[in-house]
């Protein structure tokens, strides 16, 4: 594939370069910069007014939490973030069948390519259908073509059992994919288990993906069970020893817990709506700069809707501005880059049909990335040198059908919330 006449944006110093781009096919094959287009090229998209930069990628998703959207509310309101889980999320996980999740992850993939992410990190739960979960939403995603790092949330709130299980399902999945070990929250994991998944990630040389003090319940319950902070405890179990570690949240850590994780090599998510919408708090990255990326927690799949959300609460109750806002979006690719997982290479682009009333250039890219460009802008997506987004439409899989099939799975998982 060539792009004719582009302004290409370095997604990491900002210069912007005015040339063509051949772009190569295939996991990590790259893009070239040519002068001369070869009168025999056919497959040419003219970029002419345009800009090119690389895609983004979803630092922390739920894609099980998907035909939640519009769901009627429930009989009992929860009065706090337990009662969000026990009575929202932990009732729609346990309905979740596999035409269910494949439904779920189908329209988060495809949500996630139209706003411009060819990558996702994603945390999975439907303890009556663990098995062969992952590979339902790794084949969805693959279908769509967004590149993805599963895992299964292993929790011990329905039992030893299912935890087991969850722990069985992502080392199945290990033994011939890229993926994490995925844990709920200190909260609902026991010692036994906890210890296990720190063996398996070890194993299969791979890190943690957990939530971690999303809300002051998690360290209440932590300290009162294990007689650790969550941080000490994560710490103590040998959670924090690897860089693909993934910790979700962080709203209430403490200073101690701060220094753990700044000495670690690990990585934090930041979800500001999800916290917003739970009202479990704010998200504070003091001492934590270098490690935060964003992520949607199953929210939406939109990072350029996260990014401006994590800048307006943080004006308040964080420390940071455009440049710090903007890391934190392309921190989800340093991680992928860090760790060599594959799919996020330099052939995964997007097209932004951009057109401000303002002069647009390097010295005041960050300004319009806050408050000019949308994911509305983006006219098509390149996931490893394929095109699957083309004039804002997929080009992979047939929207309406899967809309057509979510919308039957959405009212089956509704009626199943309402017995």
């Amino acid at each position: 594939m060539i792009l004719k006449n582009v302004t290409y944006i370095d997604y990491i110093t900002l210069k912007f370069k005015k040339s063509n781009i051949k772009v190569n096919t295939g996991i990590d094959a790259g893009i070239e910069f040519i002068d001369k287009i070869s009168d025999n090229e056919k497959n040419i998209i003219d970029c002419s007014g345009k800009y090119v930069t690389k895609s983004f990628a979803v630092g922390h998703h739920h894609a099980y939490s998907a035909l939640a959207t519009g769901m009627p509310a429930l009989k009992k309101t929860p009065k706090n973030f337990y009662e969000i889980l026990k009575y929202i999320w932990w009732k729609i996980d346990k309905i979740l069948d596999k035409d269910m999740i494949e439904a779920s992850a189908l329209v988060t993939a495809i949500a996630c390519a139209k706003a411009g992410s060819t990558f996702a990190i994603d945390h999975h739960a439907s303890p009556y259908n663990i098995k062969g979960s992952l590979d339902i939403i790794a084949n969805a995603f693959d279908k769509v073509g967004v590149s993805h790092l599963l895992c299964y949330e292993v929790s011990g709130r329905d039992g030893l059992c299912k935890a087991t299980s969850g722990l069985e399902e992502n080392e199945d999945y290990l033994k011939s994919n890229q993926g994490l070990i995925g844990l709920h929250a200190s909260f609902t994991v026991l010692s036994k288990t906890l210890k296990k998944a720190v063996h398996i990630a070890q194993k299969y040389n791979t890190g943690i993906h957990i939530h971690v003090a999303e809300d002051k319940y998690d360290q209440e319950y932590t300290l009162k069970k294990f007689n650790k902070r969550v941080v000490e405890r994560l710490n103590d179990a040998g959670v924090l020893e690897s860089s693909k570690t993934i910790l979700a949240h962080c709203i209430h850590i403490n200073k101690e817990e701060r220094k753990l994780i700044k000495k670690s090599p690990v990585y934090i998510a930041q979800n500001t709506e999800s916290n917003l919408n739970n009202n479990v708090g704010f998200f504070n990255s003091h001492k934590l700069k270098n490690k935060v990326m964003l992520g949607t927690d199953g929210m939406h799949s939109d990072m350029l809707r996260s990014a401006k959300y994590s800048f307006f609460a943080g004006k308040t109750y964080d420390n940071i501005d455009f440049g710090e806002t903007y890391k934190r979006l392309r921190r989800v690719n340093d991680y992928i880059v860090e760790n060599e997982f594959k799919g996020d290479s330099d052939n995964n682009l997007i097209v932004l049909d951009y057109n401000p009333h303002t002069y647009f250039n390097e010295a005041n890219f960050l300004s319009h990335f806050m408050f000019g460009i949308n994911s509305n802008h983006i006219e098509h997506v390149i996931s490893n040198g394929k095109l699957i987004v083309e004039n804002r439409k997929l080009t992979t899989v047939d929207e309406n059908e899967i809309m057509k099939f979510s919308k039957e799975q959405a009212n089956r998982l509704w009626e199943g919330v309402k017995n």
